[in-house]
Formats: structure tokens, C-alpha cells, sequence
């Protein structure tokens, strides 16, 4: 089923001018090397990265998961469409995680990289993943801010994600166990939010 979602549109008209603003790709893939520690990507590793816009980090993950794949999704086609233009030796696909299949039990990590605040339903997108992933694996949820910031800037915004919120400290809790899933490690400062979850041992 085709979604409605105003938050699409939204987005859509933002991809042909995405890539000239900030954060760029240049600080956005610094910052993620920064915290390769943090994300422990793995050569080998499926990775689905999801909200992937225009790819300003797609190349770069798909280089820390070699010979392991890298899938990128996004909801806005258009987005989409300039990611794949890009020539990026990763998997692309326009999917809306709040309704639509993602797989079962295909990916290592799910990564959600400034993405999560936009999905209108988080509960229905995090059930999604944990269908994803594969045993022992990890949903890993990151913003190179942290959740009050972020949360006051997209209040200062106009449009469908001036009500869009990133969950904070213990939100995350109930949120994850509702879908099956295990948080292994919070940070919440200034400058990060960062939040990895596993894939609970199913009964």
C-alpha cells in the first residue's frame, strides 16, 4: 500500500539541493570514523542502513562492511534516485519501514543514521527490524547530536517534521523490549546520541 506520509514529499523536494547542506558528506563521514569503535562494523557484516537520503554515507559503510553488503533505503524516491546516480557499489531500494517488508533475518546490523525521528510510526519501524535482523544481531540508532537538541531544532521547523522526536534515555527501553530487542549501550550528550540494541533470543 501506497503511504501518505507528508514527511515523503517533504523530502522529496529537498534531494536536489540535499547534498550542498550541512552536515556534509565530508562531516558526516568523519564523524562515523570518529566512532568506528562505537559502530563495530565488521568486514563480512549485511548491513541495512536506513534513511540513507541522497547517500552522503552510503559509499563509506559499504567500504567497513567489505566483502559484506550494504542495503540503503529511503522512503522519498527522490532521494533514492540521486543515491543510485552516485555510481555507489551498494543495493538501493525505496521502502517505507513503517509499512513495508524489510526481509527476515537478513541483515548483521540495521543502522539508522540521522533517520529515526522521522518515522511516524517508531514502534511498527522497530518490530520491522528486529524482523530484519538476524540472531545476534544489532540495531544500532545514531545522531551526531543528542536528543534535546535535536528535538528543540526540528520544533523550530516548519512542515510535517516539526513534530518528529528522537526518544530519549528511558523511552528506549519499553520501545525496544516491545519489539524484541535488547539494549546494550545509551550515550546522550551535546554532540551524540547513540543507542545499539541486539535481536532477543527468540523462545
Amino acid at each position: 500500500m501506497k503511504s501518505t506520509d507528508p514527511r515523503i514529499g517533504y523530502f522529496d523536494a529537498l534531494a536536489e539541493r540535499w547534498d550542498g547542506q550541512e552536515p556534509s558528506s565530508q562531516t558526516m563521514v568523519t564523524r562515523l570514523a570518529e566512532q568506528s569503535g562505537l559502530l563495530a562494523l565488521r568486514p563480512g557484516d549485511t548491513l541495512l542502513e536506513v534513511g540513507c537520503g541522497t547517500g552522503k554515507t552510503t559509499g563509506w559503510l559499504a567500504e567497513r562492511v567489505a566483502p559484506g553488503r550494504v542495503t540503503a533505503i529511503d522512503f522519498a524516491p527522490a532521494m533514492v534516485a540521486k543515491a543510485q546516480a552516485k555510481g555507489i557499489d551498494a543495493d538501493f531500494a525505496c521502502l517505507d519501514v513503517c509499512c513495508d517488508e524489510l526481509g527476515i533475518g537478513r541483515y548483521d546490523v540495521v543502522l539508522c543514521f540521522h533517520s529515526f525521528p522521522h518515522f511516524r510510526d517508531q514502534p511498527a519501524a522497530l518490530r520491522s527490524f528486529a524482523r530484519a535482523l538476524r540472531p545476534g544481531g544489532r540495531l544500532i540508532v545514531m545522531h551526531l547530536v543528542g536528543s534535546e537538541p535535536l528535538n528543540r531544532f526540528h520544533a523550530s521547523m516548519a512542515g510535517p517534521v516539526s513534530v518528529d522526536r528522537l526518544p530519549a534515555g528511558d523511552q528506549w527501553g519499553p520501545l525496544l523490549s516491545q519489539a524484541g530487542l535488547d539494549p546494550t549501550q545509551l550515550i546522550d550528550r551535546e554532540d551524540l546520541f547513540f543507542i545499539e540494541a541486539v535481536l532477543a533470543p527468540r523462545p
